[in-house]
């Protein structure tokens, strides 16, 4: 065994992060549509695992509705501590095992961009998060400040290679001191990793600067899902990002995005209260949508869908992909209408 690598997802859990939902920016009426999806897939995840669920003062009246029986199981954990929003795959700790120990790397965390292009101006809870992580759970804490990275940016089939995107990676917002090369050797500091794969763009309009996550993931070692969409911009993204893949050696299965966009309705701005300097949602704007931000919990794999031609589809895509666990569906469109998706609001702590 390698003494420092970053574990595939896959691999066996001790329990998963999730942040209850609360920003009046990112879930219109006060969350009232996104908490019960976010119940739903505490549930399938606690069917396998246990689940550490931050939230505030304010939000655990509601947590406690809806999770009642996961709560007074001991199958739910309840860490009160203030958060700017639910990101646990961004602003939770990436963990990787150092020997036969579990280990916390604690990444500056700037909102997806800083002064650059965050997407708030006051991200300083969020960025502390890490840090109270790992106090929680008594796991080994690397400060990896000032580097910025969120989990979402990265992939690992467990074995050494990472998958990233230019996109993100290279963006003005996140790390400008530093050139690419730099960039590698904090991942092979920090995770472990011995091949990075760089794919040049991630899905169109993803507020995240292209998340990996969004659009590719590994299933297998040696193995990766690609979202796929033949038009327009999205197409020429997607063929491109499949020969970087292919021509690396690796096994690339085609995931449909869904046929139609998902948008910002008129009823869903009603129900935003967006702070100073916060980016705002409009009427119309096309949200990143994509299967492909599944996240693979001991209990199975749980799948967003969003009532689209193409879901079932996907489903059945991923069933093939992973033929022995169970998949999860789960309706996404109150999770997408917040800027991510289940993978986004998930972080792994792995056995």
């Amino acid at each position: 065994m390698k003494n420092l690598y970053m574990p595939a997802e896959w691999e066996r859990h001790f329990g998963t992060i999730m942040i209850w939902p609360e920003r009046t920016g990112s879930w219109p009426y006060g969350a009232r549509y996104a908490r019960p999806v976010f119940a739903r897939i505490i549930k399938f995840i606690c069917s396998g695992e246990r689940v550490f669920l931050a939230l505030s003062k304010r939000g655990e009246k509601s947590a406690r509705e809806l999770l009642e029986a996961e709560i007074s199981s001991g199958k739910v954990t309840l860490w009160q501590v203030e958060t700017d929003d639910c990101w646990a795959r961004d602003m939770a700790p990436t963990f990787v095992k150092r020997g036969k120990k579990t280990v916390g790397n604690d990444w500056a965390f700037n909102a997806w961009g800083g002064s650059f292009n965050g997407l708030y101006k006051n991200w300083f809870k969020d960025d502390a998060f890490a840090a109270y992580v790992c106090n929680a759970l008594g796991t080994d804490r690397v400060d990896a400040h000032p580097f910025v990275l969120e989990g979402g940016a990265i992939h690992s089939d467990g074995c050494g290679t990472l998958i990233v995107t230019e996109e993100c990676l290279l963006s003005e917002g996140r790390n400008p001191t530093l050139d690419r090369a730099e960039i590698e050797g904090n991942l092979k500091r920090y995770l472990g990793a011995e091949r990075i794969i760089w794919l040049k763009r991630g899905i169109c309009g993803d507020e995240t600067d292209g998340h990996v996550d969004n659009i590719c993931a590994f299933v297998s070692e040696g193995t990766v899902v690609l979202a796929w969409d033949e038009r327009g911009i999205q197409g020429d993204i997607c063929r491109e990002n499949y020969k970087i893949l292919a021509d690396s050696g690796l096994k690339v299965i085609k995931l449909p995005m869904p046929e139609n966009h998902v948008s910002i309705t008129e009823d869903d701005m009603g129900g935003f209260v967006f702070e100073e300097g916060e980016a705002e949602r409009e009427v119309g704007e096309i949200l990143a949508a994509s299967y492909v931000n599944f996240y693979i919990c001991n209990a199975g794999v749980i799948v967003p869908q969003f009532g689209d031609k193409n879901d079932k589809a996907a489903v059945k895509i991923l069933e093939e992909a992973f033929p022995n666990r169970k998949i999860f569906p789960v309706n996404a469109r109150a999770l997408i209408v917040g800027g991510g998706n289940i993978h986004c609001l998930t972080q792994q702590i792995p056995e």
